[in-house]
């Protein structure tokens, strides 16, 4: 266990001290380094240290190199979480099958039951409606996201950082005041360099430190500059059902 929290304050402080730090450890003790250094933001030491095709496609997505995550995830079965990277990839090249691809995540997910890949699925969805330019767009994202909430609610966990942060850019033109609260929601559980962290600084209106987040975490512009693009109008909105217009209590 030492040896893991040392390794995490590497990985926050440095590329350099992480790989000192990951060099002292035990072989046994370096399994889980790769997807470690992917939740703190340092895709390229995940590329270093993991052989797991999934873990190193979704490196590859940090980075925007989706070419390299498609040749990682050659080969991998048609089930939910291969599934949901594919849908990132076409998400991040703006491909005409984003679309389709994520609604076979969300579909293959509940099928298997996959709550953190149907989380994924959900926040591919709702950033697909929220590429509209009416406020309908905004209430479809707050319908989709609802069943990635609804997951929280059910395993008792924390909403996802991740799905909050898009919460709260489908909420801006909406309720401004339940988006910050959203977008804080989402910053105080996102790790560093994280999407989640970048999309809730820009719901803040911090797009500086957003900007230097996504550099910390080398976090390719196609995951967040959809989302630097001004609110729509705040007018009144027709009503809504309360469930599908409010923060995430979890």
């Amino acid at each position: 266990m030492s040896g893991v929290m040392d390794l995490t304050a590497a990985l926050t402080h440095g590329e350099t001290e992480a790989r000192a730090a990951f060099a002292a450890l035990p072989p046994s003790a370096r399994g889980d380094a790769g997807a470690h250094a992917l939740r703190l933001g340092r895709p390229h030491l995940t590329l270093d240290w993991s052989a797991d095709a999934l873990t190193r496609a979704a490196a590859h997505l940090r980075l925007g190199d989706t070419g390299a995550a498609r040749q990682e995830l050659r080969g991998q079965p048609d089930t939910a979480r291969p599934a949901v990277l594919h849908a990132r990839a076409a998400r991040l090249d703006r491909a005409p099958d984003a679309a389709p691809l994520s609604a076979h995540a969300a579909r293959l997910a509940r099928t298997e039951g996959d709550g953190n890949a149907l989380i994924a699925a959900a926040i591919l969805n709702a950033e697909q409606d929220l590429a509209g330019t009416d406020r309908s767009a905004h209430f479809a994202a707050l319908r989709t996201l609802a069943e990635g909430l609804k997951v929280a609610e059910m395993t008792g966990q924390p909403a996802d950082p991740h799905l909050l942060a898009v919460l709260a850019h489908a909420q801006r033109p909406l309720n401004a005041r339940k988006a910050a609260a959203t977008a804080a929601k989402a910053l105080d559980r996102s790790d560093p360099g994280s999407p989640a962290r970048v999309l809730a600084l820009l719901a803040l209106d911090r797009p500086a430190d957003a900007h230097a987040q996504a550099q910390r975490g080398s976090l390719a512009e196609a995951w967040w500059e959809p989302f630097t693009r001004p609110p729509l109008s705040a007018a009144r909105p027709p009503a809504t059902p309360p469930e599908t217009n409010g923060p995430a209590d979890g």
